[in-house]
């Protein structure tokens, strides 16, 4: 299996100007837990929910920081034609839950390691918790 059986297309992407503020709301807006940090196109960085409580929230930032300065810059990221172990690797090596899914430099998809529980085994733990609908 390859990750482009198991990525979400089209992750919403954010300038590394656009302010925590307007991050979270997109976050709650298309209910997703992260999004991409794009500089003119190119892919920077990627920034999570845990990040704008931990980076912002946590050290008294504010709202109008830009995520540019509280994002993971220079992430790992997979193309779609790399193997779905490949992609679980990387995510264990690097501790990371998720991974933008890069194609000719472009951006088009993400892969969470609860896309990965769900394709492998939906009836695991983590496959269920993965599927279950949002809680509000």
């Amino acid at each position: 299996m390859h990750v482009s059986d198991v990525l979400i297309p089209a992750p919403l992407s954010v300038e590394t100007t656009t302010t925590v503020r307007e991050a979270a709301d997109l976050m709650r807006e298309h209910d997703v837990g992260d999004l991409v940090v794009v500089e003119q196109g190119r892919l920077v960085g990627i920034v999570t929910d845990r990040d704008l409580v931990v980076r912002v929230l946590a050290v008294g930032g504010v709202p109008q920081d830009p995520v540019g300065q509280v994002c993971t810059g220079a992430p790992v990221v997979v193309g779609p034609d790399d193997d779905v172990q490949t992609a679980a690797q990387l995510m264990a090596t690097h501790a990371v839950r998720r991974l933008p899914v890069v194609s000719g430099g472009e951006v088009v998809g993400i892969v969470s390691l609860g896309d990965l529980a769900v394709r492998q085994d939906a009836g695991s733990v983590l496959g269920a918790i993965s599927q279950a609908p949002a809680t509000s």
